[in-house]
């Protein structure tokens, strides 16, 4: 007679009574629940002690201290202005009703696109912050060429990233003129180009449930565990990787790039996408790269905000691939026009 449904066999797989913590089947904890960041921290620094004395006589190395030297000098300028965006705009994401920008625009949408691209100058934060609101701006009924010019000038022309750009460029305050500029233009280029080729059933908005109902103090602190995570590891990389430019490209590969008006420029949009560094802090990064033009660099400064790798990403995930795989590579060529245009007038 065969066995009920859900019966065991004894002796086979399943049967007998819970096997010891650890063991397979078992409702003890798992390898994979007992390693955590505390862990693989632990680990390290095992391993560092274990390592104390080869890693000692690599850290003497010429090489590897100016490495250091150039992602300490960019971290320690960058990161008060990154801390301080992220806070402000999680200040104004939370506090400021979302109905607020549209009733401040223009009914008429080739109106709204250049006040929603001078409006950009109230969000003091990074791009990360931009993506979303330009979403929520969307929902709220705001035309999407006018939602899209805040989201691309935002980033840019806001006081925060301006200071910052003064900063590290002291000698040059052309720089924080022709970064300004340039954005607003490509910003309000990009959303009279959105009324004029843009179609609505390339913008796909999905819900996003994960602050409903909360709080505006747990959502204030979510939104800055957000920023500072995403827009944090992302400055530790371009830091990291303007370091390793700065020692591991020869010095002649960067001076022919530079050398070369054209290539300089290209090299720069290109590694503007690929650095992905919060617009806080790519004036610090722009600025260790000294053998390039300050065209070159004002292509970096203007193609960064507006196209990167993770802003790609965000766009794709807020507004859909369609989307991003249209709008991204369409931005990436009108800033660069449009910064080295400025960059000829004024240098």
């Amino acid at each position: 007679m065969p066995d009920p449904p859900g019966a065991t066999t004894p002796g086979a797989p399943g049967s007998g009574p819970p096997g010891p913590p650890g063991a397979a089947g078992g409702s003890g904890w798992s390898l994979r629940d007992r390693i955590g960041s505390v862990e693989i921290l632990a680990a390290l620094l095992v391993l560092l002690v274990i390592f104390r004395a080869p890693l000692a006589g690599a850290l003497s190395a010429a090489q590897l201290q100016t490495w250091t030297t150039v992602f300490v000098s960019v971290m320690v300028q960058a990161v008060p202005f990154l801390v301080f965006g992220v806070l402000l705009s999680a200040v104004i994401a939370v506090f400021v009703p979302r109905s607020f920008w549209a009733r401040a625009l223009p009914r008429h949408p080739a109106l709204a696109v250049p006040v929603a691209s001078a409006a950009g100058v109230v969000l003091p934060g990074c791009e990360c912050g931009s993506v979303p609101i330009a979403g929520s701006l969307i929902r709220r009924g705001v035309t999407p060429a006018a939602a899209l010019a805040f989201l691309l000038a935002a980033p840019a022309i806001n006081p925060i990233v301006l200071t910052a750009t003064a900063v590290a460029f002291p000698a040059n305050p052309e720089m924080v003129l022709g970064r300004a500029l340039a954005s607003l233009v490509v910003a309000m280029v990009m959303g009279w180009l959105w009324l004029r080729l843009g179609r609505a059933d390339w913008i796909r908005l999905p819900h996003r449930p994960d602050l409903d109902g909360v709080s505006r103090g747990r959502a204030f602190w979510a939104a800055v565990r957000h920023d500072v995570t995403h827009a944090g590891g992302f400055l530790v990389l371009g830091a990291m990787a303007a370091a390793s430019i700065n020692v591991l490209v020869p010095e002649r590969w960067l001076q022919t790039l530079a050398d070369n008006p054209v290539l300089s420029v290209l090299a720069l949009a290109v590694l503007a996408v690929l650095l992905s560094i919060c617009s806080e802090a790519d004036a610090f990064v722009a600025a260790s790269l000294s053998q390039f033009s300050l065209t070159s660099r004002l292509v970096f400064l203007v193609v960064g905000p507006m196209v990167d790798l993770k802003l790609i990403s965000m766009q794709a995930g807020v507004f859909g691939r369609r989307f991003a795989f249209r709008f991204a590579p369409t931005t990436f060529v009108v800033a660069t026009l449009v910064a080295v245009a400025v960059g000829a007038i004024l240098w």
